[in-house]
């Protein structure tokens, strides 16, 4: 037996445990029942046949009035770890519930496919001095889990993923640092109703082999319009795969539904670096919006923070792949020691099943911290998904560095936009590599939907072994223009596609 007991539910998670016993059809008395991915989709049938019935998120004294500073401070000991005496490549952590996270979830462990529930005890977790001392004389409730595994030369254990708030969760690849987030599913995103935010209120981890790389893990999820069954199945290393496998009952139709949404942050970076009086040079988890679309056509779109909402479209059907990138990867473009966002992962989703007619949408909203996520970007099924049938969407998720890009083809390193010194101009400078220095025979293709294009040019740039694109936009009286370039060699496509959007604003 490991350092952390499994026995009958405690009582504080026995609320948060009891709706997911009923609707697997257990005993909620049972310590144990037998868990499988049919079993968690025949549950969220059954929640979603019923009204929605939000769980009670009354926690502790203390608990619930905890600042971030005071959150940070609890801290789950390394003593108390999952499966940390067993021969096995993984370890469980638990999260407490607590500041942002006032729902408690329930957290069981699957091992040969019979489930046994999570109990937490005083002592599981530190805390340290700003932390209200009577918490530790309590069993926490849980808010989510981390996972860990060996890494790097010296095999140290390294948290890789988390699932914790909502139905957020965020996974790294090897040597990198915690950035942008993924969500199992958005709904209502800039609609004039309001965001609705479904949620994981149960998952079961099956315990794997002692030679099993990979760990599954299961949950439920639940809102007013929706419930779901999710199967995560993740394999931590250089990258990190996350397949996704999920089946969902609308209670009411789903209009505006996001699949495979990916949550960051973008402050400002080389193109609106004068709106703000910062010692570094850039500040984002994420630059651009990375499209292969079904034809094979990449698109690059960089990251903007607008003055205003943006929503944008791309494609009519649904894309080979999609993600947010970050592509600034040297400490230089950053200058900071501290949030090392050159560290950060990009994240790549690719379609598993038919996903039908859609876009890849993407939301950018004015953000002046960065502490606020302001960028999201999914795919939207164009028909809606309607109550009374399951609806079962797949796709792979990978945690990465840089998505694989089509070989022999240019991509954008960086944007560059200032003023002009002749009239009402804008100067755009667009640096790719990839594709050599060689410039001799290249045209380029640049349209815009407004204004006016003028001082066309094309230079090598041996500083980054590529070329460098140059042109002027006149706006005229226009108040959004999207500007679409790529470089030809004989009709033939030499890099990926850059789209941008300038705006009045």
């Amino acid at each position: 037996m490991n350092s952390l007991q499994i026995l009958r539910p405690a009582k504080l998670l026995i609320a948060s445990c009891l709706l997911p016993l009923a609707a697997l059809g257990a005993d909620s008395k049972a310590d144990q029942y037998p868990v499988d991915q049919n079993a968690v989709i025949m549950a969220a049938q059954r929640l979603a046949a019923a009204p929605f019935a939000p769980k009670p998120g009354n926690l502790p004294a203390g608990l619930d009035t905890l600042r971030a500073d005071q959150y940070r401070d609890i801290r789950f000991t390394d003593a108390a770890s999952i499966w940390r005496t067993d021969p096995l490549r993984f370890r469980l952590g638990l999260l407490p519930a607590g500041f942002y996270f006032k729902n408690p979830v329930g957290i069981s462990l699957v091992d040969k496919g019979i489930s046994h529930d999570v109990e937490t005890a005083p002592g599981m977790f530190e805390l340290g001095p700003s932390v209200p001392a009577p918490l530790g004389k309590i069993a926490l409730p849980l808010s989510g889990f981390s996972l860990s595994t060996k890494t790097g030369a010296r095999k140290q254990w390294d948290e890789f993923m988390r699932f914790q708030g909502a139905s957020y969760f965020r996974a790294l690849a090897e040597g990198q640092i915690y950035g942008l987030s993924a969500r199992g599913l958005a709904l209502n995103i800039a609609e004039p109703m309001g965001e609705e935010f479904p949620a994981f209120t149960q998952f079961w981890i099956e315990k794997p082999a002692p030679a099993a790389t990979g760990i599954v893990v299961h949950a439920l999820l639940d809102s007013p319009s929706v419930a779901g069954a999710y199967r995560f199945t993740i394999q931590p290393g250089l990258e990190t795969v996350v397949d996704v496998d999920a089946t969902l009952f609308a209670r009411t139709p789903l209009r505006a539904l996001g699949i495979a949404p990916l949550t960051s942050m973008f402050l400002y970076d080389e193109t609106n670096r004068l709106r703000r009086d910062d010692y570094r040079t850039e500040v984002h988890d994420s630059d651009g919006l990375q499209i292969t679309t079904a034809s094979g056509e990449p698109l690059w779109r960089p990251l903007a923070n607008p003055a205003q909402l943006q929503i944008s479209a791309f494609t009519t059907e649904a894309p080979q792949g999609f993600g947010l990138v970050q592509r600034s990867r040297a400490p230089e473009d950053f200058q900071d020691l501290y949030s090392q966002y050159e560290r950060r992962p990009s994240a790549w989703v690719e379609p598993k099943s038919d996903w039908g007619a859609g876009a890849v949408e993407l939301v950018e909203i004015p953000s002046s911290r960065e502490t606020n996520d302001n960028i999201t970007a999914f795919w939207r099924p164009t028909e809606a998904v309607a109550p009374g049938k399951p609806w079962h969407i797949a796709y792979r998720l990978t945690w990465t560095a840089q998505p694989k890009a089509p070989k022999g083809l240019g991509r954008v390193l960086a944007t560059r936009v200032g003023n002009s010194s002749v009239g009402n101009r804008r100067v755009y400078m667009i640096d790719f590599s990839g594709a050599g220095e060689k410039t001799a025979g290249l045209r380029l293709d640049l349209a815009a939907s407004a204004g006016k294009i003028s001082n066309l040019s094309i230079a090598s740039n041996p500083s980054i072994h590529g070329f460098r694109v140059g042109f002027e936009l006149t706006p005229n009286n226009a108040e959004v223009i999207e500007l679409r370039l790529r470089v030809l060699l004989n009709d033939r496509p030499v890099t990926e596609t850059w789209l941008y959007r300038w705006t009045a604003n």
